[in-house]
């Protein structure tokens, strides 16, 4: 398929084939939340812990005798209904990463590219360049392209002026092709290729 190309002052650059395989597929909502919830899942820390009844500082000494008193039958102070008291059932430290296939990770990523070009939020800009790490540059060309809440993947490298000027723009994300990845594609709203980014997503994904 065919898809226009832009420069980042809104003015046309000509036209670049877009695989099919890769954006023109019907977008699968089971794998783009199998995918999600992966990525998320590896991002978690798992450095969460709470103290057991035998973790808690604290004495064992039974603090009133067993009968008599009107009180309910206790020993010591630790257990999780006391203030203080170690927790019953919480977390502790564990690992959420699990595997998923490489197949079913890149059918996730052609099924948000398509997802994106099938909406018509997909943009492709000849380059993604700056002369001057300029925030207000960029901010001023962005307004041209209607973007205020963008992803915009590059080729190989991303340019350093253009990375440092996009880091003051809250909605707007820079990866290089190989960071591409169904969750940033997917909570932004508009798609931004480069012509580079095209070819090497179009490489890795065939």
């Amino acid at each position: 398929m065919k898809a226009d190309v832009i420069t980042l002052d809104a003015e046309k650059a000509g036209q670049v084939d877009l695989d099919e395989a890769v954006f023109g597929i019907e977008a699968r909502a089971d794998i783009l939340h199998r995918v999600v919830t992966w990525q998320l899942a590896r991002r978690r820390a798992g450095t969460h812990a709470v103290k057991t009844r035998g973790e808690v500082t604290g004495t064992t000494k039974k603090w009133y005798r067993q009968k008599g008193t009107g009180n309910a039958r206790h020993g010591n102070k630790k257990p999780n209904i006391f203030r203080g008291g170690g927790n019953a059932h919480g977390p502790k430290p564990r690992d959420y990463e699990y595997s998923l296939p490489k197949k079913i990770r890149a059918l996730g990523l052609r099924s948000a590219l398509s997802a994106k070009q099938a909406a018509g939020k997909l943009i492709v800009v000849d380059a993604a360049a700056l002369d001057a790490p300029k925030t207000r540059t960029l901010k001023d060309k962005l307004a041209k392209l209607s973007l205020d809440n963008a992803l915009i993947i590059d080729g190989a490298e991303v340019d350093a002026n253009f990375k440092r000027a996009a880091q003051n723009l809250p909605k707007i994300d820079v990866l290089p092709s190989m960071g591409a990845n169904v969750y940033d594609i997917l909570r932004r709203d508009t798609l931004v290729l480069t012509k580079a980014a095209v070819e090497k997503l179009e490489e890795r994904l065939k």
